[in-house]
């Protein structure tokens, strides 16, 4: 079901204004940029397979009662998941999102107290 709000062609036109803003903010344009070398760097896309793959023998370990195997393939998935963790694109693309975040918490927040003003303004 579509909103009244996405009906108003004002409220879409100031939507699509906001985004092309926000998406023209260097904090975001910076974001996007740290996201796509992410994506497509090599190394993390084998180390998510190899977590992946880890994983699902720590399951069948589990599920053949092999506790040893398991507790090995948990030991490797850990030291996988540090490796990745520590990865200079992966600190990055987090401390790159927490900025993005940052600033959409602050749009928001600030919409939500003027939009919160004019309704007290109006009563």
């Amino acid at each position: 079901m579509v909103s009244p709000l996405e009906q108003e062609p004002e409220v879409q036109q100031a939507l699509a204004k906001l985004i092309d803003l926000l998406s023209e903010h260097e904090s975001i344009k910076e974001f996007k940029k740290i996201q796509a070398k992410a994506v497509q760097n090599e190394h993390l896309k084998e180390l998510e397979a190899a977590i992946k793959a880890a994983q699902k023998d720590a399951v069948q370990y589990a599920h053949y009662n092999k506790p040893e195997a398991e507790k090995q393939a948990i030991e490797r998935i850990n030291a996988l998941n540090k490796e990745y963790a520590e990865h200079p694109l992966v600190i990055a693309y987090r401390e790159k999102l927490i900025e993005a975040d940052e600033l959409l918490q602050y749009v928001t927040s600030n919409l939500q107290r003027q939009v919160n003003q004019s309704i007290e303004e109006e009563n």
